[in-house]
C-alpha cells in the first residue's frame, strides 16, 4: 500500500511538471520555471500560453485521463489484459459518426459543433446497440457483449471505409486527420465542454473500484460475494462509453493509450483497482501530453497526428502483452 501511495503520490507531481514543459515548448520557447511569471505579470508569451499553449495541453490531459481509465475498467469487467475502449463499440461508432458529418453533412447550422457531436452521438448509439444485443432476461453476458462490440465494429468501419470512398480530396484529407487523432483544433470551448463529461465519467468509473477487484475472482464469485455483477457491468459500460465517446469526438482516433498505461500501473504497484484507476487516470494524461509535445515538434513546422504516435508506443507494447499473456487469452 505504502508503494502504491507513492506511485499515486510521484504521478500527482509529474502531472503539473509535464503540463509547464509541454506549454513552455514550441515555436515560441518559454522557459518553464518562467511561466507563473508570465501569467503573472502578462509578460511576452502570455497570449501564446492562455489561447494556445494550454487549451491543447488541457484537452489531451483530459483525454489521456478517459482514455486511461476506460481501458482500465474495461479490463476489469472483461478479465482480460489485452482488452481495450474499442471492444464495445464507442471508437469506431464515434469515427462513424465524424466520416457521416464530414463527407455528407459538413458545415450546417452547427458549426465547428457539429463533428464532435456527431462523433458524441453515434459513439453513444452503437455502444447501446451493442448493450441490446448482449441483453438477454435481464442480464448482460460479458462474451456476448465482445462479440457484439466486435461485430459492430466491423460493421462501422466498413461504413467509414465507404464514406472515405465517397469522400472528395477536402473532405478525405478532413476524415483521415480526424480518423489519426490530434490536438490541433484545441480550445477553450472545446475543454469546457469535455471537462464536465471528463469529471462525470471519471467518477463513475472510480467508484466500481472494489466491484472490479471482487470480479476479477469470477462473475459467480463476485455475485456470492454480493456484488451486484449486472449493476456493475451497466456502470461501467456507461462510464466507459461517456468518456470514450468524448474523448473521441473531441480529439478523434488515438488509440493504445488504454493499453499501455494500465499495464505500466499494474507492472509497478500491483492489479488492486482502488490504485490502478486513479493511477492510469494520472498516467494517461501524462503520457498524452508528452505524446502530443513530441508530435507537434519532431517534424516542425509540420504536425505528426497523435494518433501515429501512440501506435508506434503502443504496438510493440501490444505484441509483448499479447505474448506474455496468451495463456490467458486463449485458454
Amino acid at each position: 500500500m505504502q508503494k502504491r501511495t507513492k506511485i499515486l503520490l510521484i504521478l500527482i507531481g509529474l502531472l503539473p511538471v509535464s503540463i509547464c514543459i509541454a506549454a513552455g515548448i514550441g515555436a515560441y520557447q518559454i522557459l518553464p520555471w518562467k511561466i507563473p511569471r508570465v501569467l503573472l505579470f502578462q509578460e511576452d508569451g502570455f497570449a501564446v500560453l492562455v489561447y494556445v499553449r494550454f487549451p491543447r495541453v488541457v484537452l489531451a490531459a483530459l483525454v489521456g485521463a478517459m482514455l486511461a481509465i476506460s481501458g482500465t475498467t474495461l479490463q476489469g469487467i472483461f478479465r482480460n489484459p489485452l482488452a481495450d475502449p474499442g471492444l464495445i463499440g464507442v471508437t469506431a461508432g464515434a469515427g462513424l459518426g465524424a466520416s457521416l458529418w464530414i463527407v455528407l453533412i459538413g458545415g450546417g447550422a452547427l458549426g465547428m459543433w457539429g463533428l464532435p457531436i456527431a462523433a458524441f452521438a453515434c459513439g453513444m448509439l452503437v455502444t447501446i446497440g451493442v448493450w441490446k444485443i448482449s441483453e438477454s432476461q435481464g442480464k448482460v453476458h460479458t462474451v456476448t457483449l465482445l462479440l457484439a462490440g466486435i461485430a459492430l465494429n466491423s460493421l462501422a468501419g466498413a461504413c467509414i471505409g465507404l464514406m472515405t470512398f465517397l469522400a472528395d480530396d477536402e473532405q478525405l484529407r478532413s476524415l483521415t486527420f480526424w480518423l489519426l487523432g490530434g490536438f490541433g483544433g484545441a480550445t477553450w470551448h472545446v475543454v469546457f465542454v469535455t471537462l464536465p463529461i471528463t469529471i462525470v465519467g471519471v467518477f463513475v468509473l472510480l467508484q466500481q473500484a472494489s466491484a472490479l477487484n471482487a470480479i476479477s475472482l469470477g462473475e459467480s464469485e463476485a455475485y456470492h460475494l454480493g456484488v451486484p455483477t449486472e449493476t456493475l457491468k451497466r456502470w461501467s459500460v456507461f462510464g466507459v462509453a461517456l468518456t470514450v465517446g468524448a474523448a473521441v469526438s473531441a480529439a478523434g482516433g488515438i488509440g493504445f493509450v488504454g493499453l499501455v498505461v494500465p499495464h505500466l500501473l499494474r507492472l509497478m504497484g500491483g492489479a488492486d483497482h482502488r490504485y490502478v484507476l486513479p493511477g492510469s487516470a494520472l498516467g494517461g494524461a501524462i503520457l498524452l501530453i508528452l505524446a502530443d509535445l513530441f508530435s507537434r515538434t519532431v517534424v516542425v513546422p509540420a504536425e505528426l497526428p497523435v494518433g501515429v504516435v501512440t501506435a508506434l508506443i503502443g504496438g510493440p507494447f501490444f505484441l509483448w502483452l499479447l505474448i506474455r499473456f496468451k495463456r490467458e487469452v486463449f485458454l
